[in-house]
């Protein structure tokens, strides 16, 4: 071959069909990481949602000096016995301390439930409603401590990434993740 003639240089249908594939392996990849993330941000963001409720009645407990609960609630007024805390909730005085509002007592604050696919129940204690002290305690209509663990997580019929909010004798919550062998 001469000298002067060059060889012409260009990429196979092969290596193309390889580039291709490797690509769509690693769009694969990062499209479920990115899944993984988007859900661990919305569950991060419905524990802080509902943590702050809680700081929320524990101040206004404090700064009125004055009995303030956090109930579930469906319909935005009363508190309910049944379901999860998902349903909503409600912030109110309990002016006489049976942690159900009554007509008379102000409402501080309420949230519509509709959380899609989202599982909010707490243990025996704090089932059905989280009660602040004047002095910033959780307490029960009874007058015992409420110390008591919120779960939230997104349904899942396999292991899912949960949060649980550990409500201490002095009514501090914290957060702590937990892997959950399903949520449903």
């Amino acid at each position: 071959m001469p000298s002067h003639v060059r060889r012409q240089a260009g990429t196979s249908l092969i290596e193309v069909v390889v580039v291709v594939a490797v690509a769509a392996v690693l769009a694969g990849v990062a499209a479920f990481a990115l899944q993984d993330v988007g859900r661990t941000a919305r569950l991060s963001g419905q524990t802080y949602r509902f943590l702050s409720e809680l700081n929320l009645a524990r101040s206004e407990a404090i700064k009125r000096n004055a009995r303030v609960v956090l109930c579930k609630s469906a319909d935005g007024e009363t508190c309910i016995r049944s379901g999860g805390w998902e349903q909503g909730w409600i912030v109110f005085h309990d002016a006489n301390n049976n942690a159900a509002r009554d007509a008379q007592e102000q409402l501080i604050r309420r949230s519509a439930g509709g959380l899609a696919r989202f599982r909010i129940v707490g243990n025996e204690t704090v089932a059905r409603y989280v009660s602040f002290s004047p002095f910033g305690g959780a307490r029960l209509t009874s007058g015992a401590f409420q110390a008591g663990t919120i779960t939230l997580c997104q349904e899942s019929a396999g292991p899912a990434e949960g949060r649980q909010l550990v409500i201490n004798a002095v009514g501090r919550p914290r957060i702590h993740k937990v892997t959950l062998p399903g949520c449903g």
